[in-house]
């Protein structure tokens, strides 16, 4: 509960809100999501410490894994699609 308040969750939401928004500008299909997470986590990882470790290669993975799961979520509870 803690990790609510630090700056970390505030990358995982960041994060998420960049991922979901150049999905729908850029109309990518939910398969290159991953690829571009990663991308993204690793570019935001190396951005806080500038240097490229282990630790924030994992820091990097972590994010995506986070902003991911913070799109889908956020689309499960608030953005109901039409089911056909």
């Amino acid at each position: 509960m803690g990790d609510l308040l630090t700056i970390h969750f505030g990358v995982y939401v960041a994060l998420a809100f960049v991922l979901y928004a150049i999905r729908k500008a850029l109309k990518l299909p939910k398969r290159y999501l991953p690829i571009l997470s990663i991308g993204l986590g690793l570019l935001f990882s190396w951005l806080e410490g500038w240097e490229i470790t282990f630790e924030t290669t994992l820091r990097g993975i972590e994010y995506a894994l986070y902003g991911i799961g913070t799109i889908e979520t956020v689309k499960a509870i608030f953005i109901k699609e039409d089911e056909k």
